[in-house]
Formats: C-alpha cells, structure tokens, sequence
C-alpha cells in the first residue's frame, strides 16, 4: 500500500482557511471521520460497531501517528478496514510504517454474514512484542516481529466512513445506495501495564464527548468524500457516521438495535429498568436489578429477556431470566475483559469466529492521512492516497 503525498504549502491563516473551504465544497461526496487529539502508546481497542454496505465504500477504525504524512516522519498506523463492496462481508488488517517507502502488511478476513446486518466487536492488541486482531473475541491474526518494533510512538484513534476511487480495491463506487451509515454502539480503551491489559475508558455514546473525540473537516487525494462534521451524528446511545450526498447530510433514522450481548446496546438502551446500579447494560426489555454488571443485548442484564437479577456478570444468555451471580458467560462476544482465542497468523483459521484469513493482499492498500489544524496557521492535518 504505497501512499503519494503533497506538502501542504504554508499560507497565511485567511488564505488557507479559503482554501480548505474550497476543498470543502468541490466534492459532491461527504463522509465522516472523528478522532482522539490524545495518543495512546500500546493497549487494546474494542469498538461494537455495524459497517455500511456498498461497493466502493470504506468503514474503519485505526490508529494513527499524528504527522506521519509530514515529509522526513515516520508512519505509524494500524488499521482494520471493512469493505462495502460484496455485500460487505470482508475486512482487512493492515500494520503501516516506514519513511519514504511503506511497509505494509495487509491481510483480508471474510465473515460469514454481511458485517452491514450486524454489530460485530473488532478489536486491536498492541504490545512492544505484537499486534493482534479480533473478531468478536476471537483472534485472528498475530504478527510480531521487526515492523511491530518500529510501532514506537503514541497513537491516536480513529473511525471514519469514505469512498476510496481505487476500484481494483474497493470495487466501482454506486451512488444509487447512499446514504450509508456506520454505526458505532460502544468503544473500549485498555492499557497495556506489565504485560497485562487494564480498563482505563470507555464511551457508550451517550452524547459526542468533545473532550475525547473531534469531528475531521478535511480530505485527501483518491477520496471520493469530504469529511464533513454534519455527518457525525449521536442518536439513541449510538455514535454514526454518515456517507452522503452534498446538501443531504446528516442522519435522521431509526439507529438500528444492537442485540450483541455487550454493554450498551444502542437505539436507546433498556426500555423498562428499574435500577441499573454500575451497569453499562440495557436492552429491550431491561433488568429488574442489574449490579455490577457489564452485560446487555438479547438475554443479558437489560436484555430481551431480562434478568430478574445479575450480580457482577459480565455475560448474558440469549434468554436469562432467573439469578445469574459470578458469570462471564454468553453471547457471541466478550464480556467486559475480552477474549483471545482462534490461532495465530501462520494458520489464520477462523477459530469459530466467522472469519477466514483470505492472504496478504499483494495491491497497495487503502488509508491515510489528515490536516493538521494550527491556531495561527491552518496547515493540512493528512492527506493519502494509494498509488
């Protein structure tokens, strides 16, 4: 995945902000990215998330050294990348690094079902000795090595929905099935101390939290879209980002339920809790009383069925009702710690999780880059391209 860049030249803050609003509006495509201005230096990421569908269309979440685009810097990047195209059923991890000349090491998994009909959990490990991918808590691939020892730098994270032009890639862009949306019901932040991980945060979407996150209002060459923050939209416990025509931004829907068995099932959380004390949990039907638990979705705490009582379950069965007391079990996802199973990269099977390594991928791959947004001058943040 080989990138081109252009310097950004340095303008005078009146004539830049002219010229990053006549970017702005010169694509008839927007999207939507937010990212963390804070970096994060190792740890694990897992983000419950439902992708867009459509060919051409892009939905991720990544890791990214600020200034990595900058000539004489040193990428840094890690990223899973769900393509829309084939009913959105595919997705690629990818480690990018290097100055000058890239390296990249992408690989494609293929699920079993549309990952547009669906929450998925997707997840990053990122240690000094390897990076590892989940798949709703399985693992699916492993790499260490000498690319993973030059990940030595913190990194920001990022989410974004865009339409790649390299159709060899994405596949040929289709309009006629905007607007899509990508929908982001929880995202878990743990970090990495003495070879173990530790909860240090988590966002359920409640609202945007403008201390943690900012909206992207860029672009970049071989992007079809705008990032325009319209389309970063918080409704019902769910945070979407939208792929739309100009002039139709923003989204209006039903947010679609999240029926996983994790915190925070979105679309508006338990309809008929009575007392959730320290849960995340809520689903359709809601818990009588729900105690120190991280569960939800179809059977869990706040879930369909609704426990009469959990206390410090972290899981949730597809129906449970009764007493569920010291449970991590249930569901097809993790629990509030997570899970590693499945096999490492040199075997690549799907573990049981849906997924199955299709191989490197020996084309130039998908992602990049951002404007960096100075105060007295409003220098482009990043900007990719594959070529």
């Amino acid at each position: 995945m080989l990138r081109k860049f252009r310097a950004g030249l340095m303008l005078s803050a009146a004539s830049l902000v002219l010229a990053v609003s006549s970017i702005a509006v010169a694509k008839p495509y927007k999207g939507a990215e937010v990212y963390t201005p804070q970096g994060y230096l190792h740890g694990r990421i897992e983000v419950r998330m439902r992708m867009a569908r459509g060919s051409g269309i892009l939905s991720t979440f990544f890791t990214y050294k600020d200034g990595s685009e900058l000539s004489g810097a040193f990428w840094e990047e890690i990223d899973i990348e769900v393509f829309g195209k084939d009913n959105a059923r595919s997705w690629q991890s990818n480690i990018i690094t290097g100055m000058g000349t890239r390296v990249t090491s992408e690989e494609v998994h293929t699920a079993d079902a549309s990952l547009a009909d669906g929450y998925h959990t997707y997840g990053l490990e990122w240690t000094p000795d390897y990076v590892a991918w989940t798949f709703d808590g399985r693992e699916v691939r492993r790499t260490t090595g000498a690319q993973v020892g030059t990940l030595r730098n913190p990194q920001g994270l990022r989410m974004n929905t865009w339409s790649s032009d390299v159709v060899e890639w994405v596949g040929a862009f289709d309009d006629s099935v905007l607007p899509q949306h990508q929908f982001v019901n929880w995202i878990k932040y743990y970090r990495y101390n003495n070879g173990g991980f530790e909860l240090a945060w988590q966002d359920d979407f409640d609202s945007l939290d403008g201390a943690r996150w900012s909206k992207a209002d860029w672009t970049f060459d071989g992007n079809r879209v705008d990032f325009d923050p319209q389309n970063v939209t918080v409704k019902d416990g769910t945070l979407v980002l939208s792929l739309t025509r100009e002039g139709q931004t923003g989204f209006n829907g039903a947010v679609p339920r999240d029926e996983g068995t994790e915190p925070g099932t979105g679309a508006g959380g338990g309809a008929t809790t009575t007392t959730a004390s320290a849960s995340s949990g809520g689903g359709a039907g809601g818990a009588a009383t729900a105690s120190a638990s991280s569960g939800g979705g179809a059977g869990g705490a706040g879930g369909a069925g609704g426990a009469a009582t959990v206390t410090s379950s972290s899981g949730g069965g597809a129906g449970g009702e009764g007493t569920v007391t010291t449970s991590s079990a249930g569901g097809d996802a993790p629990g509030e710690g997570g899970g590693i199973g499945g096999t490492l990269d040199e075997e690549l099977s799907d573990a049981g999780c849906g997924c199955v390594t299709a191989g490197a991928s020996a084309t130039p791959s998908s992602w990049a880059a951002a404007l960096a947004v100075g105060l007295s001058a409003l220098a482009m943040r990043r900007r990719r391209t594959r070529g």
